[in-house]
């Protein structure tokens, strides 16, 4: 695993599910059914110090990890997340 930030490109579906992804000027495609990352809702923040019994901060999708394979067979597992503005890849499995 590589831990890394790094800008990348990526198409999604119409359920917000990555199909394509382009980093470092290769072309990927999703090999495989993309599982969604998942963490506190970014509205819970100002909740944040407050008991939430019974239960916990509500979640919601804050990225994506799949597999990909570009045309010549190079296979990577992504962990990629948006900021608002720009896709970003965080982590590489080989």
């Amino acid at each position: 695993m590589r831990r890394t930030v790094e800008p990348a490109e990526v198409w999604t579906g119409p359920s917000g599910a990555p199909e394509r992804l382009v980093w470092r000027a290769r072309r990927y495609r999703v090999s495989d059914t993309p599982t969604p990352l998942v963490g506190p809702a970014d509205w819970w923040h100002p909740f944040d110090g407050h008991d939430v019994a019974p239960g916990r901060a509500p979640l919601a999708i804050t990225g994506w990890r799949f597999q990909a394979s570009a045309d010549d067979g190079e296979t990577h597992v992504f962990d990629v997340g948006h900021d608002g503005r720009h896709w970003q890849v965080f982590r590489v499995f080989d």
